[in-house]
């Protein structure tokens, strides 16, 4: 049986991974091994980074509902709470939005779903 040695396949992964460590710095990006641990420790990175987005973008939410709860006077845990006892199916993400750029209609939910949250003193 004849000896195969691959040489076309072998380049091809070869150049494959070179492209994947582009724009990598100094050797990097072009030295097959180190390109290859380069590149294997930034998909690493970037598949716990997918993950880590949606944490800090929750956390986000959170942190800008609660601000625009206590101003009307109750803590984001009762607001929870509250609009899951009264079937307010909004997500944070969208009650956040509120908060930001409707904060007339978010005071009029917090209190419909809390009716002895104060209203804020409008200035």
């Amino acid at each position: 049986m004849p000896r195969v040695k691959g040489g076309p396949q072998t380049r091809q992964r070869r150049k494959k991974r070179l492209k994947l460590a582009k724009g990598q710095y100094g050797g990097k990006s072009r030295l097959f091994r180190t390109a290859t641990e380069s590149v294997d420790k930034g998909q690493a990175y970037a598949y716990t980074g997918r993950k880590q987005r949606k944490r800090d973008f929750r956390q986000l939410w959170i942190a800008r509902i609660s601000a625009a709860v206590r101003a009307q006077g109750i803590t984001y845990s009762q607001f929870m709470n509250d609009l899951k006892k009264a079937n307010v199916l909004l997500n944070r993400k969208m009650l956040s939005e509120m908060a930001i750029h409707d904060p007339k209609g978010f005071s009029n939910l917090v209190s419909m779903v809390n009716p002895g949250a104060t209203q804020p003193a409008i200035a």
